[in-house]
């Protein structure tokens, strides 16, 4: 079954048989299902009032367990917000009452953010919903398929130095 990135690439093939276009329909069928699988992402995410990077934060303080408690820079590396964004997320989810912030017992100069139990609840409602979602968009894909695009995804991440961190 052809798709729109087969088209491309036998396109390329007639005007450009000189070149190797093969990575094309790697990279475009990368960009096309992050757009695709993006949406479908947020829209469960804004069913609980939250987007990807909130939820990501809360998730990040969920899943490092009690007391649900990690520095700014702890949670830069856990989860997958940049540093720039950080501090504004944290204002926001903590207007909302989702976190808290308070001095740090390691270092008085900095401050720890912790779930709130409203944080733990909304978590507790969202995670579930995100996780069947994910199931619904990896349905098309048996086992072996699923298995083969985590190894392969995981071999390109580590040679471009994501590494296993």
């Amino acid at each position: 079954m052809a798709d729109h990135l087969d088209r491309v690439v036998a396109q390329w093939g007639a005007e450009r048989p000189d070149l190797d276009v093969s990575p094309m329909e790697v990279f475009g069928r990368l960009k096309r299902l992050f757009r695709l699988v993006d949406a479908e992402l947020n829209r469960t995410f804004a069913e609980h009032g939250l987007d990807a990077p909130s939820f990501d934060v809360l998730a990040t303080l969920k899943r490092s367990g009690p007391p649900y408690r990690l520095t700014p820079t702890g949670l830069m590396e856990s989860a997958m917000v940049t540093s720039g964004a950080i501090t504004q997320r944290l204002d926001r989810l903590e207007a909302r009452g989702l976190v808290t912030r308070t001095r740090s017992d390691q270092d008085r100069r900095s401050r720890d953010v912790e779930l709130t139990p409203e944080g733990h609840a909304l978590i507790d409602r969202a995670l579930p919903a995100h996780v069947a979602n994910e199931h619904r968009l990896l349905a098309g894909l048996d086992e072996t398929q699923k298995a083969a695009l985590i190894e392969g995804m995981r071999a390109l991440l580590e040679d471009l130095g994501e590494g296993s961190g």
